[in-house]
């Protein structure tokens, strides 16, 4: 399985900063609700968030999210993404940021072959958003594992006293390049073989 990771700052420019509140253990109840899902790589029905129990995480299932190149495959198929907003629900006092990112899927991609799995990440009201980006070279036929994480002083929070929506924008890619034009290549990220596609976790501060 190929597993890559980078370290940096998920999202940018700090709401809270350094020093004016303390690290806090997770809000009972914590609830995510989805307030819209759109894009190519997630039809209607298609995925599906859950929160973890504890407060720490929540998860996404896709099942239809690919992008692929081949005979088969239409001119737009080569890019798929979904766009999540989502609502978090935490106690008064709390504020959450994102430290962990991880996304797993599957990918077949011929020798000259090219992929990439991409995410934006930003609170509602922002201007900028940060980008991460992972790339994939044929010859590849296997589980994939991305994964992105930020150190404590690196996380964006949100806002104290708002309670803004965290918008996900997630994209796979694939690209021909020099590979044999009657090969199917392929990335998907999805929840087969009992995986779980993303997972986000959370960091907590008082407020």
């Amino acid at each position: 399985m190929l597993v890559t990771t980078t370290v940096a700052a998920l999202l940018l420019s700090a709401i809270i900063p350094t020093g004016t509140a303390e690290f806090a253990s997770p809000p009972s109840g914590v609830t995510v609700d989805v307030v819209t899902v759109n894009g190519s790589g997630c039809p209607a029905g298609t995925a599906s968030v859950a929160p973890s129990s504890d407060g720490r995480s929540f998860r996404v299932s896709f099942s239809e999210f690919l992008a692929q190149s081949g005979p088969a495959a239409k001119p737009t198929d080569f890019r798929k993404n979904c766009q999540l907003s989502l609502r978090i629900d935490n106690a008064d006092g709390m504020s959450y940021g994102i430290s962990r990112i991880t996304y797993r899927g599957f990918g077949h991609l011929a020798a000259g072959a090219q992929g990439l799995q991409r995410a934006t990440y930003y609170f509602a009201g922002q201007s900028s958003t940060t980008m991460r980006s992972h790339s994939f070279s044929g010859p590849f036929s296997d589980d994939w594992e991305t994964s992105d994480s930020s150190a404590n002083g690196d996380i964006t929070y949100s806002p104290c006293g708002e309670n803004r929506n965290l918008n996900i924008n997630s994209e796979l890619r694939v690209n021909r390049g020099t590979s044999d034009a009657r090969e199917t290549n392929f990335l998907a990220m999805d929840s087969a073989a009992g995986r779980v596609s993303a997972t986000y976790e959370f960091d907590w501060k008082s407020c």
